[in-house]
């Protein structure tokens, strides 16, 4: 694969400095992204045998008529298990390019500081002391720095391009060999410790795995444990289904006359929904930078989505964001962009480093301000929070990556309650925009000392909850509606409905400033919370 940029004097395996700077990350995203439309193709053409086979059937009888339709049926195994392969090309290609991303700022890094130390590098990434700026007596720590820093780019693009290249070699041979094994003895339960899961997974044979992504999507797209890359495809494989009945909800809400307020709120429901869904499929199937991986979807209630921008398997730090109040699949990308802005800002920070963010709405969230005022769905959300966070943790490639764990509004609450109820697999908690956590201190949440976080902006109407005993006397004491609404938004200085605000210094966590941007602006670009989030990822 290192054919990516112009031949240097690099031995075989190296990847040689004017290689790297002429690389095109793009265009082997876009290489990627055509591979992946041919699962598109794949599902057509099978549609097409089933039905061929059919008429077959209707008009044809006899020895050769079953030799054909066995025919057909082998051809339309193969064109189904064509379309994970594909899916799992775009994945390699996306993350060489990912990769190559990095190794690039990497040499970008190291260069900038050979200029400013008085370094020159000629075209080989060859470094010397200048000598009309530099002594070459005093130069050597210098030089030498700048030497080890593109050392470590060029190794980077290498490791990368060997990866890349053997698992593309490993798919040619499986391709080989026969895409498809039998079914694999045993299963584990949705709710098996991720742990166990993994190690079921390590132990199939490769062909076992397709199959199993072929024949069962739904359980490998939601299962904690199993690998991103195979979640990944699984769910893809899924998308149509999952439309398919979508649409089929709308035809029966469609159906019932006379329509009532239930059935129009229902057709809002699902137009909402398929809107979502359908951004979403826009966003998964783009060319863009990171490369989406769907980990989970469900589209009953509101919807829930997992998405995950970059692969968390491979990155060396991992967010999980977890919104609050009314988000569902209808605004999965609208979240997901909150997400991206995070990662963003990570790679602005530290351009050479591996970040991977995931949206994690795999819970219903409160509709109505008297939805959240409770914390039913928050604690019913912990558990499934807690089994993702222990699957990134199970399925990570090399080294732990540092996992941070973002709650936004009821999202902070989620994330806390799982916290103090399961325990999460966490280096760092933040909460922003936050009506309590559950909690009365940041030591009950079970991260390292020093890693709780939050940020709540001055003018965040957040400030004006105040706690569900307090909202109760109101309620009972108040001979108005208004009135009562009104006592939900009035409160002491530091209790929220669901504890002391984790942003207060009585909480015992650290703290990053925010601007005046209100409740759902701590992701933008001229708020200073994002940096605050990014460094936190960081480790900063």
């Amino acid at each position: 694969m290192s054919g990516a940029g112009p031949a240097t004097r690099n031995a075989p395996g190296e990847v040689g400095y004017a290689q790297l700077w002429t690389a095109d990350p793009a265009a082997w995203r876009a290489t990627g992204t055509a591979w992946a439309s041919l699962t598109d193709l794949a599902e057509r053409r099978a549609g097409e045998l089933v039905a061929g086979a059919a008429t077959l059937r209707s008009g044809w009888s006899g020895r050769a008529a079953e030799s054909a339709g066995t025919r057909l049926a082998g051809l339309r195994a193969e064109l189904v298990a064509l379309a994970p392969a594909a899916i799992e090309v775009d994945q390699v290609l996306a993350e060489f390019a990912a990769r190559l991303t990095a190794a690039q700022a990497r040499l970008a890094s190291a260069v900038a500081l050979a200029t400013a130390a008085g370094v020159l590098v000629d075209r080989w990434g060859r470094v010397r002391p200048d000598p009309g700026r530099v002594p070459t007596d005093r130069a050597g720590p210098t030089v030498d720095g700048v030497a080890a820093a593109i050392r470590g780019a060029l190794d980077l693009a290498a490791t990368a391009d060997r990866e890349a290249a053997d698992r593309l070699r490993q798919l040619v041979d499986a391709a080989g060999s026969g895409w498809l094994a039998g079914p694999p003895p045993g299963r584990p339960a949705p709710d098996t410790d991720p742990a166990l899961v993994n190690r079921w997974w390590a132990g199939l044979t490769p062909a076992e795995r397709r199959w199993l992504v072929v024949h069962e999507p739904d359980l490998i797209g939601r299962l904690d444990g199993v690998p991103i890359a195979a979640r990944d495809q699984a769910n893809r494989l899924l998308l149509g289904a999952r439309r398919e009945a979508l649409l089929a909800q709308w035809g029966q809400l469609l159906g019932r006359v006379p329509r009532g307020l239930a059935e129009l709120a229902g057709l809002r429901r699902v137009d909402a929904a398929l809107g979502g869904l359908d951004a979403l499929a826009a966003r998964l199937a783009a060319p863009e930078t990171p490369r989406a991986y769907l980990l989970g979807l469900d589209v009953g209630g509101e919807g829930q989505a997992v998405v995950a921008l970059g692969n968390p398997d491979r990155a060396a730090s991992v967010l999980t964001y977890v919104p609050g109040m009314t988000a569902g699949l209808h605004d999965a990308t609208g979240e997901l962009g909150r997400a991206a802005r995070v990662l963003s800002r990570c790679a602005e920070l530290a351009p050479g480093e591996e970040t991977s963010a995931v949206l994690w709405l795999d819970y219903d969230a409160p509709d109505f301000l008297h939805e959240a005022a409770w914390d039913g769905q928050a604690r019913a959300a912990g558990d499934p929070l807690h089994r993702f966070q222990e699957g990134l943790r199970a399925t990570h490639d090399g080294p732990a990556a540092r996992q941070t764990v973002l709650g936004h509004s009821y999202g902070s609450l989620v994330v806390g309650t799982a916290a103090r109820d399961h325990g999460l697999a966490a280096d760092a908690l933040v909460f922003v925009g936050s009506p309590g956590v559950g909690v009365a201190h940041a030591s009950e949440l079970g991260v390292p000392p020093g890693q709780v976080w939050a940020s709540t902006a001055p003018d965040d109407v957040i400030r004006l909850t105040r706690p569900p005993g307090d909202l109760a006397r109101q309620a009972v004491l108040s001979v108005s509606p208004v009135t009562a609404l009104a006592g939900m938004l009035t409160g002491p200085t530091d209790e929220r409905w669901f504890g002391r605000d984790p942003a207060e210094a009585a909480f015992g966590g650290r703290t990053f400033p925010s601007g005046r941007y209100g409740h759902t602006g701590y992701w933008h670009p001229a708020n200073p919370a994002l940096d605050g989030m990014a460094k936190v990822v960081l480790g900063h």
